[in-house]
């Protein structure tokens, strides 16, 4: 790669990784069209039980949130939550003894992970950075604002009252994926989806207590973030990134490959997917995405009002002489066709239509071969400058410091959201009872878990 250092390439891609993201949190899908037939024979697991996964949620996770939502002590555990970053620290002392339980539980990779995997992954991610966080923002992150529940959800949620600051902390997601070793003991990642997957709990339980969500939500039972709202999600990042990836012709091994679809494997165990819906190989993960992405796609005006938002907020477009909305509706255009593009209500630029669809894959192989020259490969060096500037359009700042507290309440912005009630679970009322916090304690204790190892 020529013109983008490693650590802005890491960070690049990490950061549209999280645009695309946006997807892994707060939405619901509507009643599935045909049976659920994916075998589970093709899971990680091997087997399953051929439940639905839209009747599925989290109860490990829900009983214990709604249970601290409840209880009124949320916003003294994300003080206690806001250190905690790092995989190798220890869990906060002084937290409710349930939720202490739950997130230790969660907190340990699963027994199937491969290191060496996940080491061909770091690798991937080191080399082709930029295509890679390019190909997450423009297919996986403006494919998000395709999904009408999804993106329903989005916006009347608590985020979607700072779409700024949302698309900020849910890059953090696609950043620490991205980054070295990202489950290793310096890493963040184990973190982030433990605290991801509290976030999801949260708002099952205050989502529904939405009057604005409730009249235009359309699955039954109306709670958002089943099993299979974050498949879909899940397809909307690895598997449409891989066959964008392909498409260009970007170089990649085998191994790579199958490295890049294991880094998602284990986040998608660590965001409380069951191992029965994880897809064990690139053919089971299309096959599955037919059946839970495709028919979920479509238009509706979140969708649209969200995407504006997407290409306006970096800095980039502010900065640049030539990067304008249009272009990167262009881009978007060609990555993921007319008729989405369409119903996002793009406006693009005819000769960027015409130059992304003529010149981007000999742009690629230019690209890696290092052999753009300014004012020689005029069109291709402008190509060049677009990726680099595009890649970093939502960095803010490089600062990805950013917290992922539990949130307490739905969009305050949106009227007619009542108060969260304790029947907002997808289960009876929670038997978990939340202690007190213990005060006075130091923020951490014990040992960290033994499966936070480095990648060999």
């Amino acid at each position: 790669m020529n013109n983008l250092n490693r650590r802005d390439a890491l960070k690049a891609g990490g950061v549209l990784a999280g645009i695309g993201a946006l997807s892994l949190s707060l939405f619901s899908a509507p009643p599935r069209a045909q049976a659920w037939s994916w075998p589970a024979s093709g899971s990680i697991a091997g087997s399953g039980n051929g439940v639905d996964p839209m009747t599925v949620w989290d109860p490990a996770a829900d009983q214990v949130m709604a249970a601290v939502l409840d209880s009124g002590q949320v916003p003294a555990i994300n003080a206690k939550l806001a250190n905690w970053t790092t995989n190798n620290q220890p869990t906060p002392t002084g937290l409710p003894a349930e939720l202490t339980a739950f997130i230790e539980q969660a907190r340990q990779l699963p027994s199937w992970t491969d290191q060496s995997k996940l080491a061909a992954a770091d690798d991937f991610n080191a080399k082709q950075g930029p295509f890679i966080g390019v190909g997450y923002g423009f297919a996986s992150g403006m494919l998000a604002t395709a999904i009408p529940h999804e993106s329903r959800a989005v916006y009347y949620s608590k985020g979607g009252a700072n779409m700024e600051d949302r698309i900020a902390k849910t890059a953090k997601l696609g950043y620490d994926l991205m980054a070295q070793q990202p489950f290793g003991p310096n890493g963040h990642m184990i973190v982030t989806c433990v605290k991801t997957r509290m976030v999801h709990a949260a708002v099952r339980h205050l989502l529904p207590t939405s009057a604005p969500w409730l009249a235009v939500a359309t699955e039954s039972p109306k709670i958002p973030i089943s099993q299979n709202d974050i498949l879909v999600t899940w397809h909307s990042l690895p598997t449409t990134i891989m066959s964008k990836l392909k498409a260009w012709k970007v170089p990649m091994t085998a191994a790579q490959s199958a490295g890049f679809l294991h880094a998602w494997q284990v986040t998608a165990h660590l965001l409380g997917v069951q191992d029965q819906y994880i897809p064990a190989t690139w053919d089971s993960a299309n096959a599955q995405s037919q059946q839970v992405l495709t028919p979920a796609l479509g238009p509706s005006k979140e969708g649209t009002a969200i995407a504006d938002q997407l290409l306006t907020l970096g800095p980039v477009l502010a900065a640049t002489s030539f990067i304008t909305k249009p272009m990167l509706g262009s881009f978007t255009k060609f990555v993921l066709g007319s008729q989405v593009a369409n119903w996002i209500g793009f406006q693009t630029d005819p000769f960027w239509d015409g130059a992304f669809a003529t010149f981007w894959e000999p742009f690629v192989g230019l690209y890696e071969l290092g052999e753009i020259v300014p004012g020689v490969n005029a069109i291709f060096f402008t190509l060049t400058e677009f990726i680099k500037a595009a890649a970093l359009l939502y960095l803010n700042n490089g600062d990805l410091v950013l917290d992922i507290p539990v949130p307490t309440t739905n969009n305050p912005s949106i009227t007619g959201t009542p108060t969260a009630t304790a029947t907002t679970t997808p289960y009876p009322a929670a038997a978990v009872k939340t202690t007190p916090l213990v005060t006075n304690t130091p923020t951490t204790t014990g040992n960290p878990p033994p499966t936070t190892t480095p990648h060999s």
